[in-house]
């Protein structure tokens, strides 16, 4: 599968999952936790419409202001998976009607929507994409006020809570509030879990093998230099690579088979820079 179709799926299945977390979990309790979903949870008590239908409206209105005030700063794909988002909690309001929130249990209700919305969304980022929404309020904040851009994101995403305060009452707004926090926390570790790679440094008798499974097998760099025992004043050379969680499993079964007294550490990596990774711009 090409990289680009796999970006492509991996994009919409995250929006599957946010509109999830907004139609079945947040919109049923009235629970404004931020974003256009949010502040169309809130509108939607005054204008009786699917809150996928003023989420759609509210992203068109938004990025047109955005167009004039900004310009052309937002990509197709973004623009792409807000209107994705807004059309799939409108047909899950179509095909999959909520009445009434699935329990009497809005905290557990909260908790569960927003572990699968966060994932959605950290699928969605992973890509390099948006679901747009206070994404665009934040970068017109920056642009007049140069606030950065978290904060701008959170001010906005925070006055959406504060709505929704004011109309649901303060215990929804509290609940909102906390979705919220519990989105921020998630969405950041569920991105640092899916850009953990891992740096593992191989002493081996057989390394020649070792490094021909890292260059033939793995299609992976390695860098390889020599080291002196303290102890034993031999000199071995020493292998650094760094892989995936995936592509480590079958490194790790692989120096077994071959030298189980292979001396191997292992560091996590969250964020690398450079060439064939992640880039500085």
């Amino acid at each position: 599968m090409s990289p680009k179709i796999l970006s492509f799926l991996k994009i919409n299945i995250g929006l599957i999952f946010v509109a999830i977390n907004i139609h079945f979990f947040l919109s049923a309790n009235n629970i404004a936790a931020g974003g256009t979903g949010g502040l169309s949870i809130v509108i939607q008590h005054f204008l009786p419409l699917p809150v996928g239908q003023i989420m759609l409206m509210l992203d068109g209105i938004l990025f047109v202001i955005g167009f004039l005030i900004i310009g052309s700063a937002f990509g197709a794909v973004s623009l792409y998976s807000s209107i994705t988002l807004s059309l799939l909690v409108w047909g899950f309001s179509i095909f999959f009607p909520m009445d009434k929130p699935m329990s009497d249990d809005a905290l557990i209700e909260l908790i569960i929507g927003m572990i699968i919305g966060s994932f959605g969304s950290a699928l969605v980022f992973s890509q390099n994409a948006s679901t747009g929404g206070t994404d665009i309020v934040a970068r017109i904040i920056n642009k007049f006020t140069h606030m950065e851009m978290g904060r701008a994101v959170l001010l906005a995403d925070i006055s959406i809570v504060a709505s929704s305060a004011a109309v649901f009452g303060i215990q929804t707004g509290m609940y909102a509030l906390l979705g919220l926090l519990i989105k921020g926390f998630l969405i950041d570790y569920a991105m640092q879990m899916m850009n953990e790679n891992k740096e593992v440094v191989i002493i081996s008798a057989e390394s020649e093998k070792i490094k021909q499974f890292i260059l033939l097998n793995l299609n992976k760099g390695a860098t390889v230099h020599t080291a002196k025992g303290a102890f034993s004043n031999d000199e071995k050379e020493v292998i650094t690579t760094i892989l995936a969680r995936r592509e480590f499993h079958r490194l790790k079964v692989y120096i077994q088979s071959v030298d189980e007294d292979a001396f191997v550490t292992i560091h996590n990596m969250n964020e690398i820079m450079g060439r064939n990774f992640k880039s500085f711009a």
